[in-house]
């Protein structure tokens, strides 16, 4: 009998108090808040991840906002890069209802798992090349046990390097120059894990114009063709 796959205990994640410097700064935004969400009781931990061992789609993030997941609780939630994100999974099938405002909210993912490079909101939105380690544990023990994953979206180009420093810690094999990094280019690894880059749906790229709904509808369209076709590779 073919065991599910396990995923790491999201309590782990919830629980971790690794960087000093992010768990000063996470718990002290939770107190301050800010002046459009006095009445929050802020998260101020941790942000776990979100989905199904399962899921066939994996979408790695950067990190909590401050205000966003750090007040919520739930990844990519409460912000306006959450906002632009669930809009278009729910449009291509990969959750059930196109907002995400709180963890009651009934939203549920169909088929995707969601997760970050690093699970604490930092100071200015840059976490720490030590924090990054810190928090990459996390990341490996998911990509083990993530095992029907086919086609991976990294958001912006630290999720796209972070997703490929965790497959060559875990002695997977990755292409030698890595795949060049930008919006909506695809690459099918010698595993047959397919990665669509993508722009991080950031208020930044999205005011500014760099990143589009119809842009960022393009890498989740693509996604959903790839997983309905059949033509993704089925090995593990």
């Amino acid at each position: 009998m073919t065991k599910s796959p396990r995923l790491l205990a999201q309590t782990e994640i919830i629980d971790c108090r690794r960087c000093p410097r992010l768990v000063e700064y996470r718990e002290q935004v939770a107190v301050s808040k800010t002046r459009r969400f006095q009445d929050w009781q802020y998260w101020g931990r941790p942000v776990p991840s979100l989905g199904s061992a399962s899921a066939r789609l994996l979408i790695v993030g950067l990190a909590p906002a401050a205000h966003g997941g750090n007040r919520t609780g739930r990844v990519f939630t409460g912000d306006r890069s959450g906002d632009w994100l669930y809009r278009a999974l729910h449009k291509f099938g990969f959750a059930n209802q196109p907002q995400s405002v709180s963890r009651d909210d009934g939203l549920s993912l169909l088929d995707c798992y969601i997760t970050a490079a690093v699970h604490c909101a930092p100071p200015d939105n840059k976490p720490l090349p030590s924090e990054y380690s810190n928090c990459r544990p996390y990341l490996l023990e998911e990509l083990r046990n993530l095992r029907n994953v086919r086609l991976v979206v990294p958001l912006g180009l630290i999720g796209f390097k972070t997703y490929f420093a965790a497959r060559k810690e875990l002695g997977m094999k990755n292409p030698s120059p890595l795949p060049p990094f930008g919006h909506n280019l695809a690459a099918t690894l010698e595993d047959g894990v397919t990665v669509i880059s993508s722009y991080h749906p950031s208020q930044q790229n999205t005011q500014t114009g760099k990143l589009t709904e119809e842009m960022l509808d393009a890498v989740f369209r693509r996604s959903r063709v790839l997983l309905d076709s059949g033509s993704l590779s089925q090995t593990s």
